[in-house]
């Protein structure tokens, strides 16, 4: 755990590595096409252990384990199992974590173009099984954070299934299919809720669904259990393809290709807490006008006048036309939610989301304190940084001094001089642009940001277990490791700027 004085750090660039060797297991056409897709961090590790990695590449699985150093010039990085895809039609762009029901042993699975979940023991680098049933290339994997022997994967063939990896599934491990009348075109994401019982979908099809998943069997089936339709749905969150959906408690994290930017929202109606609904009480596409529906509010009212409510939306600019980037929130009890995603300019950008009601309160504080004088002044945050004046130019100084006296005084204010609050124009507006939270059609810049010497589109961000490290993988097969709370304060790699 953080030290309290340090809680409020967010990551330094420690280290970096390039995978050289891809290329010599894929097809001519496709050797200047090496890239990191995934990265994900096994999730069952004792507390206090060195977390370990793993980062796909279209051929091969690198797996890592990260230990803290004090010595900047040692990579923290150690490389502790390769595994490559011999099939000769397999370009991987997924993975996620498992592990064995009996043995306990590690499991990564990898998805790619030729629709096969394949279960690897991390271990020895074995293949253990393989999941067949899509008509599609997988696009995206994840792991049920309820039981790590549910995995959902999403599919070119515009469903999402759920496998489970117990051995009472062995004949039929496909439990659960989600599709139907949920999406038209390609699938790109897929998300858990923490409680297992809620997924979310994306894809080309701009449509966001949430499903509500039944009971899961726990005796062998014959056949899965088909869902028709969400419980709910939409295409009006954004304006193109979604590649990124993600659950932050009840709320919901996504982003579309061409928006720069990270959009926080809710559904209105839905809890977690409140008992899931059945498949029977989804809405059906009855109305094919309306871009949304939604069980959890089957009709609008003043009380109630929209089916979701945008809440914030964070700056990720620099995106370009490309897509399939994903972000990643680290959000475990007691620990500050933190919010990472790599663009396609080489720049790694971090939120951290308790920072907001803080702002809010000493905002709220200094206004009270410049109205009662009595009222100590409050205690600053320290990431509230102030900016410095500029020394004055005496040049400037000399050349106005013979200027009308009788002129007007400009209508704009100094964007140095001091205001009312205490500190100047240009500080509370870059504070407002990286912390006020009133206008949910702002666009909320990074509290921090770390660019990186060379092109480098991110593909994906990892978080470890504790929140301590957090990787970045993309083009080139690259791979940067990003530490919070470094026991030598000044580690860091040349070639790295930050803001």
């Amino acid at each position: 755990m953080p030290a309290e004085s340090s809680e409020w750090d967010l990551p330094k660039l420690r280290a970096s590595f390039i995978f050289q060797d891809d290329y010599k297991y894929l097809a001519s056409e496709d050797q200047q096409a090496q890239e990191f897709f995934d990265v994900k961090f096994y999730p069952y590790s004792p507390i206090g252990s060195s977390p370990v990695f793993a980062a796909a590449s279209k051929k091969h699985i690198v797996v890592c384990r990260l230990s803290p150093t004090t010595d900047k010039d040692t990579n923290p990085c150690e490389i502790i199992q390769l595994i490559r895809d011999d099939d000769e039609n397999a370009s991987n762009c997924a993975c996620c974590w498992s592990k064995d029901p009996e043995t306990e042993d590690p499991w990564l699975c990898v998805a790619g173009n030729d629709a096969k979940v394949k279960v690897y023991n991390a271990r020895t680098g074995k293949l253990a099984r393989t999941l067949v049933g899509h008509g599609g290339g997988i696009n995206d994997l994840a792991t049920s954070p309820d039981n790590p022997q549910v995995v959902a994967s999403a599919s070119d063939d515009t469903t999402v299934r759920i496998w489970s990896l117990a051995a009472v599934h062995a004949q039929q491990p496909c439990v659960c299919l989600l599709g139907g009348e949920g999406h038209v075109w390609d699938l790109l994401s897929v998300a858990f809720h923490d409680t297992g019982r809620y997924v979310l979908s994306a894809g080309h099809d701009q449509v966001i669904n949430l499903w509500a998943l039944p009971e899961l069997p726990s005796e062998h089936v014959d056949v899965p259990t088909i869902i028709h339709y969400p419980h709910f749905s939409s295409s009006e969150v954004h304006s193109g393809l979604v590649d990124c959906v993600a659950f932050l408690g009840d709320l919901i994290l996504s982003r579309a290709c061409h928006e720069d930017a990270i959009v926080l929202w809710r559904i209105e109606g839905f809890s977690s807490e409140d008992p899931v609904l059945s498949p029977a009480e989804a809405p059906t596409t009855y109305d094919p006008s309306k871009q949304t529906r939604s069980a959890y509010t089957p009709t609008l009212s003043p009380d109630r006048p929209a089916h979701f409510t945008r809440l914030l939306q964070f700056h990720t600019p620099d995106c370009g036309v490309q897509f399939f980037m994903r972000f990643r929130m680290y959000h475990a009890p007691g620990n500050h939610p933190i919010l990472a995603f790599a663009n396609a300019k080489s720049r790694t950008m971090f939120w951290d989301l308790a920072r907001f009601p803080l702002y809010n309160r000493y905002m709220n504080e200094l206004k009270e304190a410049q109205k009662d004088k009595a009222l100590p002044p409050p205690q600053k945050p320290s990431w509230l940084l102030v900016k410095k004046n500029k020394k004055p130019d005496s040049a400037a100084n000399l050349r106005n001094a013979g200027a009308d006296k009788d002129s007007m005084v400009s209508a704009s204010p100094d964007p140095e001089g001091v205001t009312s609050l205490g500190h100047n124009q240009k500080t509370l507006a870059e504070w407002a642009e990286m912390y006020d939270t009133s206008n949910s059609h702002g666009l909320i810049k990074p509290h921090k940001s770390v660019a990186i010497d060379g092109a480098f589109v991110g593909r994906q961000v990892g978080w470890s277990p504790e929140g301590e490290w957090c990787v970045v993988v993309g083009n080139n097969n690259r791979a940067l490791i990003y530490q919070r709370w470094a026991k030598d304060a000044k580690a860091s790699t040349p070639g790295a700027s930050g803001t």
